[in-house]
């Protein structure tokens, strides 16, 4: 049985971890609150803007090399993870995604290129030695537009280039506080919203939009905007649902160290009786020694 001491040294070290996941948690909620105005605001926008531009690209006669589905060869998966940890299974539950879809992607045949944003999903791929083609990390919790950006470009660039034929966006889709569902998208090429085809009605119809200055000056704005648009809102759906994530790992830790202390409290209290107990009893001993 451990002696009072180590009882009382391990109690000690619990109450201290129980005051970083308290300070942690708090940490992640102020920050939590933050990404959840920021996603708030940008997914209506984002929504709009693929539903007109998949609605737009059935409708019309001419294409955009962002629209052109070719036969695929070449597959482009993004990974959405987190630079840090202590967030329950968030980053797991995306690497687990990401590689069944590369394991199911490549059995149709297909070549595989892999791009990382998060440094956790990054250190992955490289432990298990596979060659990344991009790597972004350091944008938890200060992703700016501009990033997007960056992003996107290197992404339409390749894809114009006919490096791959197919982009596929794996990421963490922000529900709620506590929903948070691993989502497998695709970018690129741009297809309805629902990801079904166009329907064969909807393909002449063409008096719901008004073109102007042209469809070509359209598509040659707005698509790769909305690529932009895409990517920058997943990476602030993958930031919203990591705090939250991280907010529940704190909470469930600092309630799993409360239950410690209380067990650990109980052990010492039961040595400590123990020990007096003893000590008693030698006392007793001594004295009955005497008396004869």
């Amino acid at each position: 049985m451990p002696g009072l001491k180590e009882i009382k040294r391990r109690i000690g070290s619990v109450k201290s971890t129980k005051q970083i996941t308290k300070a942690m948690k708090m940490v992640s909620a102020a920050k939590f609150r933050k990404a959840l105005v920021r996603i708030t605001e940008l997914k209506p926008y984002a929504e709009k803007m693929s539903q007109v531009l998949s609605s737009l690209a059935c409708t019309v006669e001419e294409g955009h090399p962002l629209l052109q589905a070719r036969p695929v060869k070449k597959v482009e998966i993004i990974v959405l993870t987190g630079d840090r940890g202590l967030c329950g299974a968030f980053n797991t539950n995306v690497m687990k995604a990401a590689i069944n879809l590369i394991r199911d992607t490549q059995k149709t045949g297909a070549e595989v290129s892999i791009s990382a944003i998060g440094r956790k999903g990054a250190d992955l791929f490289r432990r298990r030695k596979v060659t990344l083609r991009g790597r972004w990390v350091g944008l938890s919790g200060r992703a700016s537009y501009a990033d997007a950006q960056g992003i996107a470009k290197d992404v339409i660039d390749n894809y114009m280039n006919e490096t791959f034929d197919e982009v596929q966006l794996v990421y963490t889709q922000f529900k709620s506080a506590a929903i948070q569902k691993v989502t497998v998208s695709r970018l690129l090429p741009l297809a309805p919203q629902d990801g079904s085809s166009c329907p064969p009605d909807k393909a002449q119809d063409k008096g719901e939009y008004i073109l102007e200055p042209s469809q070509q000056a359209i598509f040659e704005q707005l698509l790769p905007k909305n690529v932009e648009i895409q990517i920058f809102r997943a990476i602030l759906d993958a930031q919203a649902s990591e705090q939250a994530a991280r907010m529940a790992a704190m909470e469930n830790a600092t309630k799993n160290a409360n239950d410690m202390i209380k067990k650990l409290t109980l052990q010492y209290n039961k040595a400590r009786q123990a020990s007096i107990t003893k000590e008693l009893m030698d006392i007793v001993g001594g004295v009955e020694a005497l008396k004869k």
